[in-house]
């Protein structure tokens, strides 16, 4: 009753009705702030997770000796770690947003997926929540590359499973820009994408609350700092450590290289998320709300045309909720993240259901 759902019509948008319809998680519910969605992005971003997940860190090495760090959930703090015998059924990729500032929320996400049998995992790209830096390069706001690599090993790791993903705020602009880039071929069978930026340049221009800003600035800043050695022979540090917003950042690490300088323009033209979405062959629920105060006005920030025309993407639309807030009262209180998880069970129900009609007839 709270939600709109936009999409193309198919089968599968009916069987996504049927089952999101079916569940108890869209009512959301109801808060002390329902109207102050500052103040929910506030306690997304700095509200701790209960109970503290137990974390096993992997380190991925790519093609040109740089590092990912995937960082998979065992359990939480105090409970006996261990998977159970046999194999993952599901493989849930998380990805956080673009400053590497794994929030609450999105731990919280990876418990809840822990409880339903899911296996967890979180890609850190480099330099970012601690990962080593060890080429001076750092990987751009779209470019999937280090993605590609971290999917396909985890293909290989788990061959059996369904590798899913899942994208929180501005890190949403890495996923679509690998579901767009890699069309068919992208080895998930779903993916998510929580409060997600859609143009990235427009986003970046336009300017975000300061609250939200200044400290996913800081915790960048903070990191970058530790490589700042590393770095100066391909940008200018002082530059980059001087920075004021999130958009003179990007300038300082991505156009105005020593090696290869570019221009803002053309810098977006390479990075922006929905460059390639025609090409995408992903079931993508997009989790939007209108109130949301870091992507902007739904009527200047949301692509609805490509929800009318792409079978593919589905826009789950509700009045409020803020940037990756959905709150509500109780356990689990983020209720977005309840609507994700019943989207994925949603999602292998109706593959499995597809892949045994598509199966010969058995001989009598």
């Amino acid at each position: 009753g709270r939600c709109r759902l936009l999409c193309k019509p198919s089968a599968l948008a009916q069987h996504l009705v049927r089952s999101l319809g079916q569940s108890a998680v869209l009512q959301g519910g109801r808060w002390l702030w329902p109207r102050w969605p500052r103040l929910q992005m506030l306690q997304q971003l700095l509200q701790p997770p209960e109970p503290e997940p137990v974390v096993a860190r992997e380190l991925l090495q790519l093609p040109d000796s740089g590092l990912v760090a995937l960082d998979w959930l065992v359990g939480p703090r105090r409970a006996r770690s261990g998977s159970g015998g046999g194999g993952p059924c599901c493989v849930l990729l998380l990805i956080p947003n673009a400053a590497g500032k794994v929030t609450g929320g999105l731990l919280q996400l990876g418990l809840r997926a822990l409880e339903r049998g899911f296996v967890p995992v979180i890609f850190n790209r480099r330099g970012h929540n601690g990962c080593p830096l060890t080429t001076p390069r750092l990987q751009p706001f779209g470019d999937p590359g280090d993605l590609r690599e971290a999917v396909t090993y985890l293909h290989c790791r788990h061959p059996a499973a369904l590798l899913l993903a899942v994208s929180e705020g501005s890190g949403s602009g890495l996923l679509l820009a690998y579901l767009g880039e890699s069309g068919s071929s992208s080895r998930l069978a779903a993916a998510a994408c929580i409060s997600p930026i859609f143009r990235g340049r427009d986003w970046f221009e336009a300017g975000m609350p300061w609250l939200y800003e200044w400290p996913l600035l800081l915790h960048l800043k903070r990191g970058l700092s530790r490589y700042a050695g590393s770095l100066a022979e391909a940008v200018d540090v002082d530059r980059l450590l001087g920075s004021r917003s999130l958009r003179e950042l990007e300038e300082a690490l991505f156009c105005r290289t020593k090696s290869h300088p570019t221009s803002w323009e053309a810098y977006w033209e390479r990075n922006e998320p929905l460059r390639d979405a025609d090409e995408a062959a992903v079931p993508v629920l997009c989790l939007c709300s209108a109130d949301d105060p870091v992507r902007g006005p739904p009527a200047r920030s949301l692509p609805l045309e490509l929800f009318r025309s792409s079978p593919y993407f589905f826009l789950l639309l509700t009045r409020r909720g803020g940037h990756c807030g959905f709150p509500r009262r109780g356990p689990g209180r983020c209720w977005g993240h309840e609507a994700v998880l019943e989207y994925f069970k949603a999602m292998a129900e109706f593959l499995r259901a597809e892949e045994r009609r598509k199966r010969p007839p058995r001989p009598r």
